[in-house]
């Protein structure tokens, strides 16, 4: 598969609709004439000044609850509004230059879903389903989520007609939920018919584990979400073990050679980087990883401001990492105002740098706590200095095999012309562009 050409330069910022509207969890449920989706247009301006070009948006369609449980797919969760305010937001956004990445959930429906509703008597009705009326299989273990019938003709034509139903209306590509679960042969039969009459759209896998490369081969995925390096990103910081990190950036270049991952370092469904982290200045290594090697980038709302927010395996664990959002601009304190200049650092260097989106990693020092590493595609390349430790690290250019470079950005320290070594401060780091 070949991805649209715009992806090489998309750097997405992530937005939870339900949660910063103040949607859901709400302590009384949002009328439909306050027409909430609209606020996210307030926060466009926003990412433009981030640096993002494209917005990616969790759940919008009609659900009973967190937007995962979907009613109605051709229907906007009336809690955000309607057709019109979806409208007005893609007019908005690609009015900025702004691309739109929707969140399609077909591996499961909500019980309001109205096939689920006339399945217990209804035979063609409960052939939309795994298992059979009182048994239907649901979504590991979630008794409200239902899964549907992946070989059934009927649900591959309805998806593919979702899908195209709001690429039309103006969307530009599909995250696909839980799309590890779904077999390869439904997203085979369906995406290449969505790509008949939507060339230039995205799709993007949710996947967790497993071989990646196969997956998204099989499936006919444009790309997949990055759970592996997001881990090894965090886990190698928290330990002290960049090892870690390298064998997951090896892994990393493998698929780079067939297809660019959704990279991030934080979402929807995981704990913020800055509370996952043990220590804050390590959220500015986190990032730097992020955007010095190749994939796609996305950026998680409220990241950019130094946001804090655990989530935790129970009811409503989901909450504090989906927090409402009030109008911009938010009165940051003296860690988010540092988060958010890094942010706009980092993703400019990233937009002067397209190169990137397919750049391959090869670790020139590597120890537990300090790693050198160059990110290169063809003739153009960054060294990015890490220092995890207690001490300051000495690099010696010649000593790695490298020349003379650029010092365009680090942790207290100017942009330099030219150096031959460099000396990392603990807990700090530098990138390095040719001379």
């Amino acid at each position: 598969m070949t991805a649209p050409g715009w992806v090489e330069h998309a750097i997405w910022w992530q937005v939870y609709p339900l949660g910063s509207v103040g949607a859901f969890p709400a302590s009384e449920p949002p009328r439909p004439e306050e027409h909430r989706l609209r606020r996210l247009v307030d926060w466009f301006d926003h990412a433009i000044a981030l640096g993002a070009s494209g917005v990616a948006l969790g759940p919008i369609f009609a659900s009973r609850t967190h937007g995962y449980d979907t009613t109605d797919h051709y229907r906007i969760d009336p809690r955000l509004g309607d057709d019109a305010d979806f409208d007005y937001l893609v007019a908005e956004a690609h009015g900025r230059g702004l691309r739109i990445l929707l969140d399609g959930v077909f591996n499961h429906v909500g019980v309001d879903f109205p096939g689920y509703r006339q399945a217990a008597n209804d035979d063609s009705a409960a052939r939309w389903f795994r298992g059979r009326p009182g048994r239907f299989h649901t979504f590991e273990g979630h008794s409200e989520l239902i899964t549907l019938n992946h070989d059934n003709p009927e649900v591959i034509d309805y998806t593919a007609d979702v899908m195209a139903h709001w690429l039309e209306r103006g969307a530009d590509g599909w995250r696909l939920d839980a799309a590890y679960t779904v077999p390869e042969r439904f997203w085979a039969s369906t995406l290449p018919r969505v790509r008949e009459r939507f060339g230039d759209a995205w799709f993007v896998g949710e996947l967790i584990h497993g071989d990646y490369a196969a997956v998204v081969r099989a499936a006919t995925f444009d790309s997949a979400t990055q759970y592996e390096l997001w881990k090894a990103i965090w886990s190698s910081l928290n330990d002290g073990n960049f090892f870690e990190l390298d064998w997951a950036l090896q892994r990393h270049g493998d698929f780079l050679a067939g297809f660019a991952p959704l990279t991030f370092i934080g979402n929807h469904d995981v704990t913020r980087i800055a509370s996952r982290l043990e220590r804050p200045e390590h959220v500015a290594h986190a990032l730097v990883i992020l955007l010095t090697v190749g994939g796609v980038p996305s950026v998680y709302a409220g990241d950019e401001l130094g946001f804090r927010g655990v989530k935790e395996e129970r009811y409503g664990g989901d909450d504090a990492v989906r927090p409402e959002f009030g109008s911009p601009p938010l009165e940051l304190d003296a860690f988010g105002a540092q988060m958010w200049a890094l942010h706009q650092f980092l993703v400019g260097l990233r937009r002067r740098h397209p190169w990137l989106h397919r750049a391959s990693t090869t670790a020139l020092r590597l120890e537990n706590r300090h790693y050198v590493y160059e990110t290169r595609n063809g003739d153009d390349a960054l060294l990015v200095a890490l220092n995890i430790g207690d001490e300051p690290m000495r690099v010696s250019l010649p000593e790695l095999g490298t020349a003379h470079r650029r010092v365009v950005g680090g942790s207290s320290a100017p942009p330099q012309e030219r150096v031959d070594a460099l000396v990392v401060e603990p807990h700090g780091w530098r990138i390095l562009s040719p001379a």
